[in-house]
């Protein structure tokens, strides 16, 4: 984490996702969103600084909770960078495409996310908003071998 309120996560675990922004029992329709697994010592700095983290209880006794940080995604005032890369292909998604990331098979992401500063009723804090995504695609083996190649290769 730095001072200019930008946090880069790498191999991050993404929960929650919802980049299609689909209604739901904990979302309005349009708001896309996902939620990333931290670290427990990234989480402590960011609760002291001010972020939104969150707790998943533990599934079994004796475990301890999981912090979490909810991540908005909008393509409103500055959209995020997001690329899906492949054995053959690195492509950026656009607000149109970006919902293929619900059920995409990801083997690997690294993620940026930007601090937003918030206050509202006598109440403020932090709220994370994407910046950037890389996400490697996880291949099998048929999808590697009938791979198109890129014109000119």
């Amino acid at each position: 984490m730095d001072d200019s309120g930008i946090v880069t996560i790498r191999d991050a675990r993404l929960i929650f996702k919802n980049f299609e922004g689909r209604a739901g029992q904990f979302n309005q329709e349009g708001a896309r969103n996902f939620c990333a697994v931290l670290e427990p010592e990234l989480a402590e700095r960011m609760v002291i600084d001010g972020w939104n983290v969150r707790y998943l209880e533990p599934r079994e006794e004796g475990e301890e909770r999981t912090p979490y940080l909810p991540v908005a995604v909008s393509f409103k005032n500055r959209p995020p960078r997001i690329t899906i890369l492949t054995s053959r292909a690195r492509t950026n998604l656009d607000e149109g495409g970006v919902e293929i990331l619900d059920w995409a098979d990801i083997s690997k992401v690294d993620i940026v996310v930007r601090a937003f500063e918030w206050h509202a009723n006598g109440k403020g804090g932090i709220k994370a908003y994407l910046k950037t995504l890389f996400a490697t695609l996880a291949e099998d083996d048929l999808e590697r071998e009938y791979a198109i190649n890129e014109v000119g290769d």
